[in-house]
């Protein structure tokens, strides 16, 4: 019986033996590394709602008297008016005016569309992403450790582990794919 040839870029392949490896940043994953990007995928994702949420209520206020806000959502939640923390809140909605919401809510939105890029790309296994992830997260790394000096919390400490867990995996993930391809070629 015959064979039958088909030509495949550089390489020759018969009928009946396996295909050439498919070359491709991410194709050879481990399950765990998956579960890991979907992971950090899904927590990015989840800031770009909570980004978007917090615009949209800050536009939301923009044709309302803060304080009267406050006071209500105090009334709701069967919080003490005269408390400390409505007092502090009441100082601070004074501060506000409609440009700083308006500047708040771009940011916010920004902000919401980088993290559903990174999200997006971490979900689809995109080694671009990863790269875009690692810097941009990077950088925040200084910001996050002043504002953690300036006030130390348990949520600002627990989102700088975080920020440099998923930094320190996308690095380790993102050397064993080079050293992966290096050793292949």
């Amino acid at each position: 019986m015959e064979t039958l040839q088909v030509n495949i870029g550089k390489d020759e392949q018969t009928e009946g033996s396996s295909p050439p490896p498919v070359r491709g940043p991410r194709r050879n994953l481990h399950p765990e590394h998956r579960r890991g990007l979907l992971l950090i995928g899904l927590f990015k994702l989840s800031k770009a709602v909570l980004s978007v949420a917090l615009g949209v209520g800050a536009l939301k206020l923009l044709h309302h008297d803060v304080t009267s806000v406050i006071l209500h959502i105090a009334d709701a939640l069967r919080i003490d008016p005269e408390s400390h923390l409505i007092g502090l809140l009441m100082i601070k909605a004074d501060l506000i005016n409609p440009r700083d919401l308006r500047h708040f809510s771009m940011i916010t939105f920004a902000y919401a569309v980088v993290c559903l890029i990174e999200g997006t790309g971490l979900m689809l296994e995109k080694q671009w992403a990863e790269y875009f992830t690692v810097t941009l997260t990077s950088l925040a790394l200084p910001l996050e450790c002043f504002e953690l000096y300036k006030e130390f919390t348990p949520l600002r400490v627990a989102l700088l582990l975080v920020n440099l867990l998923v930094v320190a995996y996308l690095v380790w993930l993102l050397r064993r794919q080079l050293r992966r391809e290096t050793s292949a070629s």
